[in-house]
């Protein structure tokens, strides 16, 4: 496998690896290589899975396009095509000049496809599929100027840069809007949102202008598109104080609070689970001051708020975090006779 990350957290993809019993074959800016197969639901790091990718070597924009391409039509063999397909082209962008390096091979590339194959050519898109799961078509992954590695057949993990709103007020916002591809759906019309720590109001104004009432927790001001907007209610309360009543629940738990992540598990996210006050969560742990693979063990033992009442939870390191995880799932049904309460 040929994994992608944040670059600059590849050390820490690293460890991860190794904690899960894989030990890496070479790393660079944003990626490493394994010959080892992962569970790749238990990983946080990556954001894109190359499976078994074949490595590709030249010295000029011609000599790479042919070898792709010559990859690609081989691999089309018995296959037929009919669909719409990712045609997607990466690389390191802490290498200067590399990125015109890829966009001039993949435009050679696609030439030769077309001449080739015209009809299959015309359904290639040139970007990666949105939200988490398997994907067929053509991923080409650049190390360097004359050395790529290219695959069918890739994992998505969610990750993804996401377009600003000139109403959010706050980059954060665009955290909490990659967090619903990873989780695979968003808040709706009619449903009800808690955001804990919410100011300046990022992901409550995400949750508002979809439709859903949201209560957000806070002693500092909301700004922006959060401010004074009729589907927001401004609670000036500690988020760590706030409680829900004996017979409510929220539709979605937010929490991006700058706190210790484990003051946030233990009086946050355990309560909130543990008392059924949420059916989903989108929850975010900073480990700037503790071992992130550390945390990542303590989040997925079998005895964390997480693992039981949350089974099928996910923690990832999205395109938007920085020292952080985000911690997405949904809360096991609690069935009274046969009917979920509430």
């Amino acid at each position: 496998m040929l994994l992608t990350c944040q670059a600059g957290f590849e050390p820490l993809l690293l460890r991860e690896l190794a904690a899960a019993g894989a030990a890496s074959v070479e790393s660079g800016p944003g990626w490493v290589r394994t010959d080892e197969t992962v569970h790749r639901e238990s990983l946080a790091f990556p954001h894109l899975e190359l499976r078994a990718p074949v490595e590709l070597q030249g010295d000029s924009v011609n000599a790479l396009a042919q070898k792709v391409a010559d990859y690609f039509l081989a691999s089309l063999q018995g296959e037929r095509v009919e669909a719409a397909w990712p045609n997607v082209w990466l690389g390191p962008a802490e290498i200067v000049g590399l990125g015109r390096r890829i966009a001039a091979v993949q435009a050679a590339c696609g030439e030769l496809l077309r001449k080739r194959l015209s009809r299959v050519a015309k359904l290639a898109v040139a970007d990666r599929p949105r939200g988490a799961g398997p994907a067929r078509g053509l991923f080409v992954y650049f190390t360097d100027f004359g050395r790529a590695f290219v695959t069918r057949d890739a994992w998505g993990h969610g990750q993804r840069r996401m377009a600003d709103d000139d109403l959010a007020p706050s980059r954060s916002y665009l955290k909490v809007e990659e967090a619903y591809l990873v989780l695979g759906r968003e808040p709706a019309e009619g449903e009800t949102v808690c955001d804990l720590g919410a100011a300046p109001g990022g992901w409550s104004y995400s949750a508002a202008k979809r439709g859903a009432q949201v209560v957000a927790v806070d002693n500092g001001p909301l700004k922006g598109g959060a401010l004074n907007h009729p589907r927001i209610a401004h609670r000036l309360e500690d988020a760590f104080r706030f409680t829900v009543g004996p017979d409510g629940r929220f539709d979605w738990l937010f929490c991006d609070l700058v706190e210790e992540p484990h003051h946030v598990l233990q009086h946050i996210v355990a309560p909130w689970l543990a008392q059924d006050w949420c059916r989903r969560f989108v929850v975010n742990l900073k480990f700037g001051r503790v071992d992130p693979v550390a945390l990542l063990r303590e989040l997925s033992a079998p005895d964390s708020p997480l693992a039981r009442h949350a089974p099928g939870f996910r923690v990832v390191h999205l395109y938007h975090d920085r020292e952080e995880f985000t911690v997405v799932g949904e809360r096991a049904r609690k069935f009274i006779g046969a009917r979920f309460p509430g």
